[in-house]
């Protein structure tokens, strides 16, 4: 039961299983409570009537585990020194101080030792300053106290019984959007606790998370009765070879790697090598062998990953155990494959579409709802969009609800000449493309038509889904924060968000008139040189300039100084403060971002956000601003293949702090296009909300919105937060 404290966490809540309360309960004022709930209110988190209640009767050493991993998450004991002490007031350092010392290593070695060996000379860097070398940003001098309690708001924890954490893992299960990387382990994690339900899994990418848990429990022949097409076998393969659920090239990857770690590439290529046992080999072999699908299907399924294919059949000698008996499925498939003998369905389309087929196009796109959806922008500037709705409209009632709601939303996006669109190809980083060039050959009025056209059919098409469902009441209330919550469809965390789990787009107001970005890595890695640097780019009409390693100060924001080298499993950290008011008669947005400046990707124990509280931060004698109890957004990085990444974007005008995950490349801020991050917040503005999508559902069962307590359905802000419960909306 412990492993799953953090995902109660991420729920706003604390488990309290019956194995942990104890057969003589205390009074709810015992001082073991007390200390501990006064310890959360250090953390920034308060407790519901309900959930005193239960830890009042609850065991001690219970406690002191959720205290632990309530710990490790706010990572409270680590190294949170800054490089300069108190950096809020300036440092005069030109870079002939760099200069001077430069040659002081090589000539003079003169002025003052430090630990790592450099001398700084005289007059350049005032040391009494420095938690470490201003030289060569080595840090000497840690501190894990920080200043607890500053916040003027408490994050409010529910209690989560084992009865709800059930029912969430069947949620996780039957979502119909992908999870992101915080839900992921939240779903291998209840997993290791309570067995497999009897849902119906909703996604291909919980099945492979899913079948990977069941063979780790040794319940294989579980697991093989989730798989139904080659695709779902490839895609688990390609996850065991590189933990990501999206199956990419290989090439692809190969060339992230060259251009984050050119000298690391023949290392990385060598992880990419297939090699399997006997037992892997034969459990594959089984599972393509058991497929329900036809021999024909089966090879059209495969056909778009063919080379990927050739290299898992020979590296799980899978024709060696077609040879055997019992694989006679086996053995056909790879005959068929190997010479090609089937049709490929999309190559049949790519002729008709090709010929200007129209009506042949639209009949065999018309047998693959989904694919037809996918396309469905393109064929509407390709043949005449009057018969691709008609065409299209015909089949919606097959088409799955969050597709239909992606179409919906980004149909204006699409075909609006003037927009540069932004994208993130599988296994690469988000890019800029132009608008589609057959935009150009289409006059206005055409182009102003598609969208609405569009977003008719789709809305006809949920309206109908949500009409025929029968409604619990008269009455709904939605909560005004989901009007600024975004859909949990398209946009993905690739990184786990412990304490307040959010979609992409999502929006948080300033409390007061400034923000603390922070960032920390080398938690439990050995001292090294492993340089990440913590940045923020300022753009407006008439400014455009960077607080950096390089630039401590600029108007409106301060760095606390650049740390080249880790100690010892303690962990390095960076800051910038940001004062909007300095900012607004300047600026238009301030881009938050992370950088690996050294060989290498995002090393996974980088942590980054950022600090908002109505009172200003203060700092402690070692400079350390760090404060959990302020902490309004934080993320682990996870997803590997990172440069960089832009973290979030602050709104200046309107005081609010988008959350957004933009991974880049390079080693500094300035290798991010300013247009990137400006075309990806004006994606984000299409995004529909989940309170938008609700009012959508009470005018198709004619409910009545009203107060929560008049309500007959409540969706409030906790519920919205549960993406896995919103995505029961998306009815198909």
């Amino acid at each position: 039961m412990k492993q799953i404290i953090a995902t109660g966490l991420r729920q706003r809540a604390i488990l309290i299983p019956s194995v942990a309360l104890n057969n003589n309960p205390k009074a709810i004022a015992s001082l073991d409570v007390c200390n501990f709930i006064v310890d959360l209110s250090q953390l920034g988190f308060g407790v519901t009537p309900a959930l005193l209640d239960v830890l009042g009767k609850c065991d001690t050493t219970w406690l002191e585990e959720i205290k632990k991993v309530f710990s490790k998450v706010m990572a409270t004991n680590v190294n949170w020194a800054p490089l300069i002490k108190n950096w809020e007031e300036p440092i005069t350092i030109h870079r002939w101080h760099y200069l001077i010392n430069y040659f002081n290593q090589l000539y003079g070695k003169a002025g003052t030792e430090m630990p790592c060996g450099h001398y700084i000379a005289p007059d350049t860097f005032p040391l009494n300053r420095y938690n470490g070398c201003p030289y060569c940003g080595t840090p000497f001098e840690f501190s894990d106290k920080l200043n607890y309690g500053q916040g003027s708001k408490l994050r409010v924890l529910d209690l989560w019984t084992e009865k709800e954490a059930q029912s969430y893992l069947s949620q996780l299960l039957a979502s119909k959007t992908p999870l992101d990387a915080g839900r992921i382990d939240d779903l291998t994690s209840l997993l290791q606790v309570f067995p497999l339900p009897e849902v119906t899994i909703g996604m291909k990418e919980t099945i492979v998370k899913v079948v990977d848990i069941l063979i780790q429990l040794q319940q294989e022949d579980r697991a093989n009765e989730l798989f139904t097409t080659p695709k779902d076998i490839l895609r688990y393969l390609w996850y065991k070879r590189t933990g990501n659920l999206q199956v990419a090239s290989v090439k692809t990857v190969i060339r992230r790697l060259s251009v984050m770690a050119p000298t690391l590439k023949s290392i990385y290529h060598d992880q990419l090598k297939l090699k399997y046992n006997r037992q892997d080999c034969r459990r594959v072999a089984e599972w393509i062998n058991n497929l329900p699908m036809n021999i024909q299907a089966m090879c059209e399924n495969m056909h778009p990953q063919r080379e990927m294919w050739v290299r898992f059949i020979r590296a799980l000698r899978l024709p060696e155990y077609a040879k055997r008996k019992g694989f006679e499925k086996l053995a056909t498939l790879l005959d068929v494959f190997y010479r090609e003998d089937y049709t490929v369905w999309q190559g049949e389309v790519d002729t008709f579409r090709r010929a200007y087929n129209t009506s042949a196009t639209l009949a065999k796109l018309q047998e693959r709802p989904g694919l037809f959806a996918r396309s469905l922008f393109a064929n509407l500037l390709w043949f005449r969009e009057d018969l691709v709705c008609e065409a299209f409209a015909e089949i919606a009632h097959k088409v799955p609800a969050r597709i239909l709601l992606s179409l919906q939303m980004y149909a204006p996006y699409y075909f609006d000449k003037s927009v540069i669109r932004s994208v993130k190809p599988l296994g690469s980083i988000t890019k800029e493309i132009p608008a589609h060039p057959l935009l150009a050959l289409h006059d206005e009025d055409h182009i102003k038509e598609m969208p609405k056209m569009v977003n008719r059919i789709c809305a006809n098409e949920m309206t109908r889904r949500f009409s025929e469902i029968p409604a619990t009441g008269n009455s709904i209330y939605i909560a005004p924060e989901l009007y600024t919550m975004p859909l949990p469809i398209g946009d993905r965390s690739a990184n786990k968000q412990n304490i307040n789990p959010v979609e992409a787009g999502s929006r948080f107001k300033l409390q007061g008139n400034e923000i603390t970005l922070f960032m920390h890595w080398g938690e439990g890695l050995p001292a090294q040189h492993m340089d990440m640097d913590l940045s923020c780019l300022i753009l407006g009409d008439h400014l455009t300039s960077a607080c950096y390693y390089g630039n401590l100060q600029t108007t409106g924001c301060k760095h606390s100084g650049d740390i080249q080298r880790i100690p010892n499993e303690a962990g390095a950290a960076e800051y910038i403060r940001i004062k909007v008011s300095e900012l607004q008669k300047h600026a238009q947005y301030v881009v938050f971002a992370c950088n690996a400046f050294t060989n290498g990707d995002l090393v996974p124990t980088v942590k980054v956000g950022w600090m908002n509280d109505h009172y200003p931060i203060q700092l402690t004698d070692r400079g350390v601003a760090y404060d959990p109890s302020c902490v309004q957004h934080m993320i682990q990085i996870t997803q590997p293949l990172q440069k960089g990444l832009v973290f979030g974007v602050l709104d200046v005008e309107s005081c609010e702090i988008i959350w957004a995950e933009i991974p880049f490349d390079g080693q500094t801020i300035f290798t991010l296009e300013h247009s990137r991050v400006k075309s990806l917040i004006n994606k984000l503005k299409y995004k529909l909300t989940i309170g938008e999508l609700l009012e959508m559902k009470a005018r198709a069962q004619q409910l009545k919105i009203v107060p929560e307590a008049e309500a007959d359905e409540v969706y409030t802000l906790s519920w919205g937060r549960n993406s896995a419960a919103v995505s029961t909306l998306l009815i198909d």
